[in-house]
């Protein structure tokens, strides 16, 4: 399942097959229309320059947050006032909408812009933690991926970000492993 706080810290893309290339997709103002458009989020684009750099910030540390959450770690209270301060950046006017029996009370944003993004960012990360499912945060068993990911499926078993792609390159890697590692050993 992928959620906007996951969507957000994997736009810090590494190449999964191991080549050791990277890209920063943050700053690409194509990565910026589809993040924005996929979340219905509406913001400046392309990013200005000091925004990039608080988003970037931004990720850094909510990215060692979810990697030290995934590793079993708990919440300290610099993890909270990171969430809490990106929240606070951001107003919004409630607005009841529908009709008797159907109403719905919505957050329209007072200003579209990259504030709000990163507090809808910061949103989708605490209503993960309000679901007390931290332990389903994962980063991918790939070491040349490192995709954060959440493991949505029922036996938390979940080891990579994709078992087409990251799963089968494993596999095909501990496979040649062993039958190297065998080889070395005289066997066939």
């Amino acid at each position: 399942m992928e959620t906007l706080w996951s969507d957000f810290l994997n736009s810090e893309w590494h190449d999964w097959r191991g080549s050791g290339r990277s890209e920063d997709r943050l700053e690409l103002p194509v990565w910026q229309e589809r993040f924005l458009s996929g979340w219905q989020l509406a913001a400046l684009v392309p990013m200005p320059a000091e925004e990039a750099l608080a988003m970037r910030r931004f990720r850094e540390r909510l990215h060692a947050l979810a990697v030290k959450l995934a590793e079993g770690g708990g919440m300290d209270e610099g993890d909270w006032q990171l969430l809490n301060e990106h929240l606070a950046q951001d107003a919004v006017n409630r607005r009841l909408t529908g009709e008797p029996g159907a109403v719905r009370l919505e957050y329209v944003p007072v200003t579209e812009d990259w504030r709000h993004v990163r507090a809808e960012i910061a949103a989708s990360f605490g209503e993960t933690l309000l679901t007390g499912e931290t332990g389903r945060i994962r980063v991918c068993d790939n070491p040349d991926c490192r995709w954060i990911f959440y493991d949505d499926t029922r036996n938390r078993t979940k080891k990579y970000c994709d078992d087409k792609m990251c799963g089968n390159l494993m596999k095909v890697r501990r496979f040649r492993a062993r039958k190297k590692a065998g080889m070395e050993r005289g066997e066939e």
